[in-house]
């Protein structure tokens, strides 16, 4: 449904990328993809669409993330890149759209813009209301919840504290039918709403379409995890999140990491843990990259903008690789053996800074080079920041003393840069 409802929208838009790109026949003088009366009677000739639907379906495309705008330049984006082979790009584009719906359609002239925001601020309970009731609901009764949603709005605005001695302010007349009828307002809605495929509208009455039913539904379960944040780290930073989850069991940390995913909008998050994962402390950057795998396909352009930096590079390729389909028992096969090395460190830091003893001494059972004197040669030459306080604590650790002796040998050698 989301792909037929956006196919005019992303013909326009792989038009514009293909005739107005830079360094095509029919890019503009300064090399910007820009959509004039002039491109749009062109678009039209070429698409056999009329100019009105041309420039439509361009509107359309910029709400659903087709093409980004910037100032007077527009280019593709990446939910158009992705468009025939990732379905949650398809899908994002829809919900974007359907997030946008009161920009989708004009809003009544007649009508003032503090009662467009209200309703356009009530809608979500309609919207979810429909949704439960799971079938056609009169528009009567949608217009009655409505103005109930708005009298509640226009209380929460008129509260305002007094001071012991005064009295309260009256109450001023809140029935929203005396100043502002919010039938026409409410139709305006649901027209907008059926325009980007939401709802069907008709015959007085109002049904969510499949579609609609499942972003509604969504957008509930978004809320309900958010809610039951089970360490109760919603409302903490990304590094404070990540702390907090650091003595989780993998699926409460995983509950964690959907409930404050969840409370925010995607791009923001991705940013926030990409940058808890720079920071010093191991487990952190592990555990950031636990919760980059929650988000998924969004994560994606932002993981690999950091896959050059050293200190990201290995986590990063993992995470590409199993996002890419790769079994994450054979991920690891993506690393050269230096980067695998840097990981064991850094994985090492994480433990010698949060774990107990005999977790180092396990860990130094996982590295991929096969005698303990050539994990000390390679160790040696990776440069890990941490590889001083590693050996340290892998030589305290240790319980044979032949060994503990060699690591600490190795640590003292790298300290004084041999």
């Amino acid at each position: 449904m989301a792909r037929i409802g956006l196919a005019g929208p992303v013909r326009v838009a792989r038009w514009a990328d293909t005739a107005l790109g830079p360094g095509s026949d029919g890019a503009t003088a300064d090399g910007k993809a820009t959509l004039s009366a002039a491109t749009a009677e062109r678009a039209a000739v070429d698409l056999g669409l009329s100019t009105a639907q041309v420039c439509a379906d361009w509107d359309i495309a910029r709400l659903a993330g087709l093409v980004e705008v910037h100032g007077d330049s527009a280019r593709p984006g990446w939910r158009l890149r992705a468009w025939d082979r990732d379905d949650s790009a398809v899908l994002r584009g829809w919900v974007a759209l359907f997030d946008a719906w009161s920009l989708a359609s004009p809003e009544p002239e007649e009508q003032g813009p503090a009662a467009v925001a209200e309703v356009v601020s009530a809608m979500p309970q309609v919207l979810s209301f429909l949704q439960l009731s799971a079938g056609p609901v009169p528009v009567e009764q949608l217009l009655d919840l409505l103005q109930q949603r708005v009298t509640e709005l226009r209380t929460e605005r008129c509260e305002v504290p007094y001071g012991p001695g005064t009295e309260p302010p009256a109450a001023p007349d809140l029935a929203p039918a005396d100043d502002t009828p919010l039938a026409p307002l409410l139709d305006w809605a649901l027209q907008a709403l059926a325009f980007v495929g939401a709802l069907t509208h008709g015959a007085g009455q109002a049904t969510l379409t499949p579609l609609g039913s499942w972003a509604v539904w969504v957008k509930l379960e978004q809320i309900c995890v958010a809610a039951q944040s089970p360490a109760g780290n919603i409302e903490q930073s990304a590094e404070d999140m990540l702390r907090g989850c650091a003595q989780l069991r993998p699926n409460a940390a995983r509950a964690e990491y959907r409930a404050w995913l969840a409370a925010r909008p995607v791009g923001n998050a991705v940013t926030e843990l990409i940058h808890g994962a720079r920071g010093e402390d191991a487990l952190l950057r592990g555990l950031a990259f636990e919760a980059l795998r929650v988000v998924g396909a969004p994560a994606e352009p932002d993981v690999r903008a950091v896959v050059d930096e050293p200190a990201l590079r290995p986590y990063a390729l993992l995470w590409l690789a199993e996002h890419d389909g790769v079994d994450p028992e054979d991920a690891h096969e993506v690393l050269t053996r230096e980067e695998a090395t840097w990981l064991w460190v850094d994985t090492a830091a994480a433990v010698a800074d949060h774990g107990e003893a005999p977790m180092l001494v396990r860990h130094l059972e996982s590295a991929l080079q096969p005698t303990v004197p050539q994990l000390l040669d390679e160790v040696r030459a990776v440069g890990h920041p941490r590889t001083v306080q590693v050996l340290v604590a892998l030589a305290a650790a240790h319980p044979d003393p032949a060994l503990a002796k060699a690591v600490r040998r190795a640590a003292f050698q790298v300290h004084t840069g041999g």
